[in-house]
This record gives C-alpha cells, structure tokens and sequence, in this order.
C-alpha cells in the first residue's frame, strides 16, 4: 500500500481507529491511565486545527498489531 504525505484530521482519526477524541488526547497525555508514548504526535495546522500525517497513523496501527501476536 502506497500512502502519500496526507494530513488526516481529528475525525478521520477517530474513524481510522475507531476510538473516540477524549482517547485520542488521552493517548498523547503522560497523565493518561491510557497513555501510549508510540501513538502519533499531531501537527499544527492553524491556530485552531491539528492533524496526523496518514503514515505515522498506519505505522503505529502496524505495531499494535504486530505487539497483540
């Protein structure tokens, strides 16, 4: 699968993944009972809007994958 330098907003996230917003930020926060060090850092599009480059999603997908096996 050939993936481009896409940005994937916060809700193609939540849908990607299928995991709701407050994960996601949970996911990015060493406070978290749910926090996971390898999930993708966002970058920042606009004062107000973040995304995910496509890649980094799909790699981190690919390790949890390969860590439940």
């Amino acid at each position: 699968m050939m993936l481009s330098n896409k940005v994937l907003r916060r809700k193609d996230v939540e849908s990607l993944l299928s995991i709701s917003r407050s994960t996601i930020y949970d996911k990015m926060n060493p406070k978290s009972s749910r926090y996971d060090k390898d999930f993708p850092r966002p970058i920042k599009l606009s004062l107000n809007a973040v995304g995910w480059f496509e890649q980094d999603v799909y790699n981190w997908l690919k390790t949890r994958n390969l860590a439940r096996y």
